[in-house]
């Protein structure tokens, strides 16, 4: 396969187009990160899943990403995490009642409002919550992403056919690592320091330290 680089874009032969990720042109959804979820989550540790929602939240917020929150059923899946909702002061929950989410009209409207076109989803679970909005939004002509690592379902079988599903559907499958660090961009950006200690990487103190040396 054949590319060339155009300033923030690849070209290649079996993709037309690819523009990066960037703070102004992102935005984050986060479905149904609930108490009664995380605790049926198996294909991924509880508390790496629950470390690594908060560390797409707090990235999204030091960057100036719009973060969309929205729930379902409470009485039946429990409350959105506490620590999730403290870390987003002044984003509303939306709460809903149909299960994928891009047809809620509040989350649609809210998605539309942005003005943006690369969603990046982050949902609980994998195999409905994450990939039933990330497809309907690829068949819209956005650019869908599947953030992994800020998701989970029952077992190894569902997480992989739902891989499989999105991929097929044109959804790209990445982390909320992968994608705000691509946000970043450059390391003499004054604001990497703070993303790598939102993101809390392994090493990311020290390597946070060694950029606020260099500003």
């Amino acid at each position: 396969m054949t590319s060339r680089r155009r300033g923030n874009s690849i070209e290649n032969a079996t993709s037309s187009h690819y523009q990066r990720l960037t703070a102004d042109n992102s935005l984050l959804v986060l479905i149904d990160h609930q108490v009664g979820h995380l605790l049926t989550i198996k294909d991924i540790d509880q508390e790496e899943l629950r470390h690594n929602v908060l560390a797409s939240a707090r990235a999204a917020r030091v960057l100036g990403v719009p973060v969309i929150l929205t729930s379902t059923a409470p009485n039946i899946f429990g409350p959105t995490l506490p620590e999730l909702t403290e870390a987003l002061p002044g984003v509303e929950n939306i709460e809903r009642s149909i299960i994928n989410a891009w047809e809620d009209p509040k989350v649609s409207q809210a998605i539309k409002d942005t003005g943006r076109r690369k969603v990046l989803f982050s949902a609980l679970t994998t195999h409905v919550c994450l990939a039933f909005p990330s497809i309907s939004a690829a068949s819209e002509g956005y650019d869908s992403y599947a953030l992994l690592d800020g998701s989970g379902t029952w077992n190894e079988t569902l997480r992989v056919s739902a891989i499989a599903q999105m991929q097929q559907a044109g959804v790209i499958i990445s982390s909320g690592f992968a994608a705000f660090v691509e946000m970043v961009h450059d390391n003499a950006n004054p604001i990497a320091p703070k993303v790598y200690a939102a993101l809390d990487l392994p090493g990311g103190k020290s390597l946070s330290q060694l950029l606020k040396g260099r500003a």
